[in-house]
């Protein structure tokens, strides 16, 4: 794997994409992304102005007509180019998002690309079939039928953990539907979002449709959120900037849709396959380096099988490579930046006073000092309502909790604000199947964890949000529904009019 392109070159005239170009920032202020594995500049750009926000709108506005009144058919065939374009430029996007966030080289190439490749090959499909009800004469007189209509400009906010499916994510439904888009990503992370813009650009997809800006979230994110042009926003990212969006959305009436915070519960009951749950639970907490809201976090065990649980989970865990991320043979890279290190290091170190860590809660020297490295960690002995157990901590952190009855496993899995996702693991199906019931989670896997499919959708429940991204349930966000109805009498004088004026003739 090689830099077949210089990032500084090929961002040289900004990182903002306004229709269909690459353009400066005219905020007077420069953000840097920084490589997290070595705390070097990658590359240094101006931040957008609520100005620059403005004139995305405004081209997204005028984009607008004519994109929505393109055919199916046109959409999916611009859609279908485009995961061609992808695949072609994959390598690319795959170093650059390992550039940025400090991915490991076949996370990105194995799991960011091709998922997002096919996510844009989905709704490619997707786009032909939007359809309503079909058409019936419900009230006798009448002929009723729903047309799907795309709604208008769409202000979305992008997170910096997996900027380049985020941004597919918020992308494709939208433009999908007719929609036109400006998308927000993280400041850390816009390398791949702009990219994404660009090679929708080469697929065909006239000027205007997407448009990036990368700006500050309270200059330029809540600018777009409170813009009167934008219909609807989309915000994947924590609860506690999840209500701000929400306050600002609500302000100007505008369809909302919030894809929050998780604290995923990995239940395992005694009859599990130990070895599996074992793997699974360091594969699922460890995945991007724990920088994911639907990673393992806590993970209650059934006293049966705990303390085998847990010798197993840290026998596993001190066998994972840290190292480049450039390296095919590195297992967990840096998180995304040296704050964020701090602040996962800083929830272990508190949680020492009240519980025992098992294995990591460290940060590495070496030839790894100079990146923001945190080895796989795993808690034990801490309480239920501790803050390790409750909180988001956003690393490769796993804590271990035992119960007992089947009852008491479920109901500590629920006890939290949190409900994204979960996993069940038992060898008995009506077990398993119960858990799924009674799990408040938006997806509930058995005897697996984290696996996503574009045809399936993605969202939460209570502080989690609401909403869905990708599948053609994410349709329902970005498309409004209108009832057409037909009189098929031709009476001028209907019988119901005389409940307004006149008698029954």
């Amino acid at each position: 794997m090689g830099n077949r392109f210089q990032v500084k070159d090929r961002f040289a005239d900004g990182a903002q994409y306004i229709d269909g170009q690459l353009r400066a920032g005219t905020s007077g202020q420069s953000h840097t992304v920084v490589d997290p594995a070595t705390g070097e500049e990658v590359l240094t750009y101006e931040l957008a102005s609520t100005a620059d926000v403005d004139e995305a709108v405004a081209a997204a506005k005028r984009a607008f007509p004519a994109w929505s009144a393109a055919t199916p058919g046109e959409r999916s065939d611009t859609l279908h180019r485009l995961a061609a374009v992808l695949a072609e430029q994959a390598e690319d996007f795959a170093y650059a998002e390992s550039l940025q966030c400090g991915k490991p080289i076949k996370l990105s190439t194995e799991f960011d690309v091709p998922g997002t490749i096919d996510n844009t090959a989905f709704f490619a499909g997707a786009a032909r079939h939007l359809q309503g009800q079909a058409a019936a004469e419900y009230s006798g007189d009448h002929t009723s039928y729903v047309r799907r209509e795309a709604i208008g400009v769409v202000g979305s906010i992008a997170p910096w953990n997996y900027p380049l499916q985020m941004a597919a994510w918020k992308i494709l439904p939208a433009i999908a539907a007719g929609n036109t888009i400006v998308l927000k990503p993280a400041e850390l992370t816009p390398l791949t979002s702009l990219m994404f813009a660009q090679a929708a650009k080469d697929a065909g997809l006239p000027d205007g449709v997407v448009n990036i800006v990368t700006g500050a979230g309270r200059d330029a994110g809540e600018h777009l959120v409170g813009h009167p042009d934008v219909v609807m926003t989309s915000f994947t990212g924590s609860t506690a900037v999840g209500k701000r969006v929400a306050e600002i959305a609500t302000a100007t009436v505008k369809r909302l849709h919030l894809e929050l915070g998780g604290k995923a519960p990995f239940l395992v009951f005694d009859d599990a396959d130990l070895e599996a749950a074992a793997h699974g639970a360091v594969a699922a907490s460890l995945i991007n380096t724990g920088q994911d809201c639907t990673a393992a976090t806590r993970a209650y065990v059934q006293r049966p099988l705990h303390d085998a649980f847990v010798a197993r989970v840290a026998e596993l865990m001190e066998t994972v490579r840290l190292g480049d991320p450039n390296d095919w043979a590195t297992d967990l890279g840096p998180l995304v930046s040296h704050a964020q290190r701090d602040r996962v290091a800083g929830f272990v170190e508190r949680a020492r006073g009240y519980a025992t860590v098992v294995t990591g809660g460290e940060i590495p020297g070496g030839e790894l000092a100079e990146g923001a490295y945190y080895r796989p960690t795993l808690v034990s002995g801490a309480a239920q309502d501790s803050e390790v157990v409750q909180s988001e901590i956003f690393g490769p952190v796993l804590v271990v909790l035992p119960f007992d009855t089947d009852d008491e496993g479920i109901e500590l899995a629920n006890d939290t604000p949190y409900g994204l996702a979960a996993s069940a693991w038992s060898r008995d199906v009506y077990r398993a199947n119960r858990a799924t019931r009674e799990i408040k989670a938006g997806c509930v896997w058995v005897n697996d964890h984290i696996p996503i499919i574009s045809e399936m959708p993605h969202g939460g429940y209570k502080a989690s949000g609401f909403g869905k991204d990708m599948s053609a349930y994410s349709f329902e966000e970005y498309t409004q529904v209108k009832h057409v109805m037909y009189d098929n009498t031709a009476v001028a004088a209907k019988d119901w009019h005389r409940t307004i004026f006149g008698d029954r003739t």
